[in-house]
């Protein structure tokens, strides 16, 4: 063996050792899953593309590879995004059944599933509103009464999310949970906008989460499409406002209620 050759072999080594091993190791107890191809899949250079895939067998499933970076990732069956999953280091481990869907094992994705629960827990409150506005009307209360109460509680519901939010995504301004919650967040716009919340945000943001590519491309469009409402520039000059899409999750910042609990 020449010593060119050796050299070559011995740099790959070096780079193999450098790479980081992910394993994922799932369980479902839902039925319509097994037979399943699932995938997990991140957007790179802005698209979404498949990072790794397994069958589901007998309700287990893995994945496993090498990991270049830590990478926020969508667990998809088929086209179906089912839940985000951050690839990092470590033994993670993904349980889906019908009441529920966690990620556990590593400290992102505890740290990502802690909130999300808080965030469903908020949903839940708000949605409860409506059956207490039922009950309510049922036991003889003034409906103009009851709006006024439920109102504020909505109000102060809807305070509680976008602090939760906000002050989750500021915490985790320099890993891959500040950006992919960013990115579940303003997947539910039709194109780019500035909200006063994403404003706050921005005002806060260190150098490394305005330059990660969804959030700089999403911050440079909406303040774009802004000045062009308000009269700033041209129409003419500028392109029209793409739809934007929910890589991470089809139901922003909720977790899934999909098609996969259907029997």
């Amino acid at each position: 063996m020449n010593k060119s050759l050796l050299y070559v072999l011995a740099a790959v080594g070096v780079l193999t050792s450098c790479a980081e091993s992910y394993s994922v190791q799932g369980s479902s107890s839902i039925a319509s899953l097994d037979g399943s191809k699932l995938y997990l899949k991140a957007v790179k250079s802005g698209e979404l593309k498949n990072i790794d895939s397994c069958d589901v067998v007998h309700g287990q499933f893995r994945f496993s590879g090498l990991l270049d970076t830590v990478r926020m990732t969508t667990l998809f069956m088929d086209d179906e995004g089912i839940m985000p999953v951050v690839l990092e280091k470590g033994e993670i481990s993904i349980r889906i059944d019908n009441t529920s869907r966690r990620v556990t094992g590593t400290p992102l994705n505890e740290e990502l599933y802690d909130f999300l629960n808080r965030h469903d827990q908020l949903d839940n409150e708000m949605s409860e509103l409506t059956h207490r506005h039922s009950q309510m009307l049922l036991e003889g209360e003034d409906e103009d009464a009851i709006n006024q109460v439920l109102s504020l509680e909505a109000a102060r519901i809807a305070q509680q999310e976008d602090s939760l939010v906000t002050h989750f995504i500021i915490d985790n301004f320099d890993n891959v949970l500040g950006p992919g919650v960013f990115m579940m967040m303003t997947g539910s716009y039709p194109y780019p906008v500035l909200t006063p919340q994403i404003e706050d945000i921005m005002s806060k943001a260190t150098a490394k989460f305005k330059n990660d590519p969804y959030v700089k491309e999403y911050y440079q469009t909406a303040n774009e499409i802004q000045a062009r409402e308000n009269g700033l520039v041209d129409d003419d000059t500028m392109p029209p406002p793409q739809t934007q899409q929910a890589p991470l999750t089809q139901s922003p910042l909720v977790q899934n209620d999909s098609t996969i609990n259907k029997e």
